[in-house]
């Protein structure tokens, strides 16, 4: 869901970003009334089966990693609690030897971590690139044949007339790609 969320607010943002287009700026200057649209593009992306499939997918590319590192964390916490537990009773050298390995260990495990963050985050941005891409044709699209010249995110809309909502047009075309 973290990635809907991500898709969520930088598709609204980009939607807000689209802005008038010269149609408008003619509508604007020749007097005529303006045609506005709005669409809420996180309902578009909840619900998409196509996002969640992407989701699941991603989990799945990353899941071996995720299990990896969690099982790295566990026996390294053992060995931090059982070092804890048998440290007094210790040499000073056998003390300064776990020590230094245990720190050893956790700093490879942080650049493991990190690593793998770096990694899933850009596989996060391919995959909204190309949702986003997707998303701003298909509204686009949907613009232009109805001739609407603006068209925003309705979560930034305090009120919109009824029959401006293209959401369910937006993501029917969205969900069938």
């Amino acid at each position: 869901m973290k990635i809907v969320k991500q898709l969520s607010v930088v598709v609204g943002a980009l939607a807000l970003a689209m802005g008038m287009n010269a149609q408008a700026a003619d509508a604007a200057a020749a007097g005529s009334q303006i045609k506005v649209a709005v669409v809420n593009v996180q309902q578009v992306l909840q619900q998409s089966p196509r996002v969640a499939d992407l989701s699941k997918k991603l989990e799945s590319q990353f899941k071996g990693r995720q299990t990896k590192i969690n099982d790295e964390q566990k026996n390294l916490q053992a060995r931090v609690d059982k070092f804890n537990k048998e440290s007094p009773t210790m040499s000073d050298k056998d003390r300064t030897a776990t020590d230094k390995a245990i720190s050893t260990d956790r700093a490879a495990l942080v650049k493991e971590v990190v690593a793998y963050q770096q990694d899933l985050q850009k596989e996060q941005n391919k995959i909204m690139q190309g949702l986003l891409g997707d998303l701003n044709g298909i509204v686009a699209t949907i613009a232009k044949a109805q001739s609407y010249a603006l068209v925003l995110d309705s979560q930034a809309v305090i009120f919109a007339a009824d029959g401006t909502d293209i959401t369910k047009d937006v993501a029917a075309q969205f969900n069938k790609k």
